[in-house]
């Protein structure tokens, strides 16, 4: 036995569908020398990026609003309120971010800033999400948006000031992780006239 502080005894696919699904058997070491035998699960679906629309002048921010399953069947009827996101597919996040604000928002970004890298579920979720914010104007508007159809999207674009949506979050009205963090970063750093 090594020393490691993991070591994977096997791995099963139990699931090769819209994403993979395995189960995982390793030791663990714990912090006081000795092995444990566990079992876990990851869900694989790739990594994505995030980007959250800000006009600095008018204090205006773009979401989006859409149909989620996951949210539907933990008992939250509503479509959720977000920041526009995607998975990067084979595209660098940046690339990935500005295709999805494009198809999402209708919107062409000049400038994207990125803002953190993190895992959001990291219990068992593989997925690492690169955040940006952008400075948007009217002028950059170039289409409706409203997602790809072919990929099953069916998106409201919302633009609202910075203020509402975060009384939004204090509403429980927003409920999205990844929005409220791109949300709070805004107001933190003053980047958007309130």
């Amino acid at each position: 036995m090594t020393d490691a502080p993991i070591l994977i005894r096997s791995v099963e696919i139990l699931s090769d569908d819209w994403a993979i699904l395995k189960k995982f058997t390793f030791d663990y070491r714990r912090r006081d020398g000795s092995l444990e035998r566990q079992v876990r699960q990851t869900y694989d679906r790739g990594h994505g990026a995030v980007i959250l629309p800000y006009d600095p002048e008018r204090g205006t921010v773009l979401l989006v609003r859409q149909f989620r399953l996951p949210a539907y069947v933990s008992g939250h009827s509503e479509p959720l309120i977000e920041a526009c996101a995607g998975l990067l597919d084979k595209d660098d996040p940046e690339t990935c971010i500005r295709r999805e604000a494009e198809e999402e928002l209708g919107c062409r970004l000049r400038e994207t800033e990125p803002v953190f890298h993190v895992f959001m579920s990291p219990g068992s979720v593989t997925e690492r999400l690169m955040f940006f914010i952008a400075r948007y104007s009217p002028q950059d508007r170039i289409g409706e948006g409203g997602g790809d159809r072919h990929e099953g999207e069916d998106i409201e674009v919302l633009e609202m000031a910075l203020d509402e949506a975060l009384a939004l979050v204090d509403q429980g009205l927003i409920v999205d992780g990844k929005t409220i963090m791109l949300l709070q970063h805004l107001k933190l750093k003053g980047l958007a006239r309130t």
